[in-house]
């Protein structure tokens, strides 16, 4: 079950009277800087102002080297390839630096990795086909960190590299030319969290000598690949971005400007989420589905009918991504409904012959969101299973697959994504291993957060409050979009919009009406009835029609006002256990009949579409606590009394029809808690 916490940041009134005093600054807008960690009046500026950049590009740990060979290459008139990654952080990052390269008159091109022919990084094959075109100094971008034995073949074959690179580096650096990665131990560089197209922006800087000539020509490229790669909006990443949302919204880049208009997003205003939602996923697409170099052709492109075309292409290629990550989405999740038990794993791992490699990563990223654990999705081909995991805050997924790594052929990532490889014939201990990890070194597992700024009272959601918010863009990674806590509202009304796809809300506290919107969900799949009290996060928005400017409340989270949530996260925990059969499972009573009965009586009425929650609230009146109902459920289907759908946070319960009577506590889940009990009381 995907129960979010909800968590509140630190907010220091004080230290934001001081703020606005000092900055002449809204003194609500100074109390939203607390929270992010910003309490001095020059950070406040910087961050607020985003107009020049900190980082000198010749702190980076042999930039120095990197410019001497690339300079010398360029006096030489020697060929140089520029090779980059088919993802857009990779995509830009080459042809950022193709395009510089060109202008300054140099002999260069650049070589993308196809995602299902070449895989990730450098390969063998790869650098043979460069020395076949005589290619004499080869500069990646946005990889080569980890291409130690590659790159020594690049030098039997006569070939000098020069690395930039922002992965984590292994215990062994290649010895390469110039290895410019700021995650070198060595790497005196402060601001470590440049995306490959960053890194790739401070070895033109170094060129060039003039860091706002290169942004003047190129923030564009990398506004586009810092967002695409979920970077932290911090420091230099966030004038970076800054100055590249304005280009791209001044439309000098016609390939980006085509995309925008086939997107059909070409009157929006241009905001790092326009970017990150519209852009960006067009881009990936062509790396994802097919041949990345099409991305980087549309982003070098002239502003003529061949750019045009080429941006339908990859917006097509968009939409035959999206239909292809649906249908596995619903086969992985067909997978985990047939073998529900594996829902109670604390670690997910599905797998399908023949799924497509390049929506993977997505399909974890929505199965963590949908069930709130670390999920790995893999495609098996001729005996080898290969694929992406995401991994929530908390729990290291780079760590479990180290664990792991005696029965895998290959891995590699970080904390919350990483890839893997494995033989299908060992995906069964794979399974068992990671899970062990996870049992072993995390016995209560992380649960994600929803962490709020603050809570407002309805009076204080003005206009007022939206041009506070609109001087913090922009906003992404590391300086996410505010939320805000509204509780205690009663629910006046519910209106189904868009032919019942989402819902409008009126809402009421002290005397104060509001309407909020309840994107992507039903009136079948919505638990809550007029007349109840809720608390909401929200987000806020701009609202414009005919000059009249409005607040757009957005609903992200929401429950009932008497919601314990550390006890229903606790409640589904166990009952994950005990469906485990964990050993360590604290005893706990069975629900009592009059409880089991109460969550029957309520199914029977109608099939039931909600969460535990709403469950819990339905038949409360029994006296019922979260465990109780979490575990009724789980004795009425071993008993074959009600089936259960769990699609995470919704569940799809209806009674089934039986013959006889059914003793509910002969089930295996009551045998094992009466088990449990025994013991309990023998000790």
């Amino acid at each position: 079950m995907s129960y979010k916490r909800w968590t509140f940041l630190s907010l220091d009134k004080d230290i934001a009277g001081s703020l606005s005093e000092e900055c002449g600054l809204d003194p609500v807008l100074c109390l939203l800087l607390t929270g992010r960690g910003i309490t001095y009046s020059e950070s406040a500026m910087r961050f607020l102002r985003g107009e020049e950049l900190n980082s000198d590009p010749y702190a980076f740990a042999d930039m120095d080297l990197a410019v001497e060979r690339i300079q010398r290459a360029m006096d030489d008139g020697e060929s140089i390839m520029v090779y980059g990654d088919y993802d857009a952080d990779g995509v830009t990052a080459a042809v950022l630096v193709y395009s510089y390269l060109k202008l300054k008159g140099a002999r260069v091109d650049y070589l993308l990795p196809h995602r299902e022919e070449d895989g990730y990084g450098l390969h063998r094959h790869t650098i043979e086909k460069m020395a076949a075109r005589g290619v004499q100094l080869i500069i990646t971008v946005d990889n080569g960190i980890a291409a130690v034995d590659e790159i020594a073949y690049a030098a039997e074959l006569g070939m000098d590299v020069v690395v930039t690179d922002h992965h984590m580096p292994p215990a062994v650096l290649p010895d390469a030319v110039a290895v410019v990665d700021p995650h070198r131990a060595d790497c005196p560089s402060e601001f470590k969290e440049f995306a490959g197209v960053g890194v790739a922006f401070q070895l033109l800087c170094a060129l060039e000598g003039d860091a706002d000539l290169v942004l003047e020509q190129f923030s564009d490229l990398v506004a586009l690949g810092t967002l695409a790669d979920v970077m932290p909006l911090r420091d230099d990443n966030r004038v970076l971005v800054r100055r590249g949302l304005e280009r791209i919204a001044r439309g000098t880049r016609a390939g980006l400007q085509k995309l925008r208009q086939v997107a059909g997003a070409g009157e929006r205003p241009q905001t790092a989420s326009t970017v990150t939602f519209t852009l960006a996923p067009r881009i990936n697409a062509a790396g994802r589905m097919g041949d990345p170099t099409k991305a980087a052709e549309l982003l070098l492109g002239e502003d003529n009918e061949g750019t045009r075309a080429l941006a339908g292409e990859i917006h097509e290629l968009n939409t035959a991504r999206q239909t292809v990550e649906s249908e596995i989405l619903e086969q992985a999740m067909a997978q985990l409904e047939t073998e529900p038990e594996r829902l109670a794993d604390r670690v997910l791992v599905v797998w399908g012959e023949g799924w497509h490699h390049g929506v993977l990563g997505i399909i974890a990223a929505r199965l963590l969101e949908r069930y709130g654990k670390p999920t790995l999705v893999l495609a098996v081909n001729d005996g080898i299973a290969r694929g992406s995991g995401r991994s929530l805050a908390g729990f290291s997924l780079y760590d479990a697959l180290c664990a792991c790594d005696d029965c895998l052929l290959g891995y590699g990532g970080h904390e919350q994504a990483a890839g893997v490889t494995v033989e299908s014939a060992r995906l069964a201990e794979f399974v068992s291993r990671i899970n062990a990890y996870a049992a072993e070194h995390y016995p209560v597992m992380p649960v994600e957060e929803l962490v709020m700024d603050c809570r407002l009272r309805p009076s204080q959601i003005t206009t007022d409050l939206l041009d506070c918010l609109s001087v913090m863009e922009p906003f992404g990674a590391g300086n996410p979009v505010p939320l805000f806590g509204l509780y205690g509202m009663r629910l006046e009304k519910i209106d189904p919009v868009s032919g019942g796809k989402h819902l409008r809300l009126t809402l009421s506290r002290d005397g104060r009406v509001l309407t909020a919107m309840r994107f992507s969900t039903t009136p079948e799949s919505f638990s809550f009835a007029v007349g109840d009290t809720v608390n909401l996060a929200v987000a806020l928005d701009k609202n414009e029609y005919r000059g009249n400017v409005t607040v757009s409340i957005i609903i992200k989270d929401m429950r009932y006002a008497d919601t314990d949530q550390d006890a229903l996260i606790a409640a589904a925990a166990l009952r994950d256990g005990v469906v485990r059969r964990d050993e360590q499972v604290a005893a706990v009573d069975l629900p009592t009949r009059d409880v089991v009965a109460a969550v029957y009586r309520f199914v029977k009425c109608a099939p039931f579409a909600g969460d535990f929650e709403a469950l819990h609230h339905a038949v409360s009146a029994s006296g019922a606590t979260y465990t109780d109902v979490y575990l009724s459920v789980q004795l009425l289907r071993e008993a074959g009394l009600i089936t259960v759908r769990d699609e995470g946070r919704m569940v799809h319960m209806a009674v089934k029809e039986t013959a006889g009577k059914v003793d509910l506590f002969a089930t295996p889940t009551a045998q094992f808690l009466k088990q449990r009990r025994n013991e309990r009381e023998r000790v």
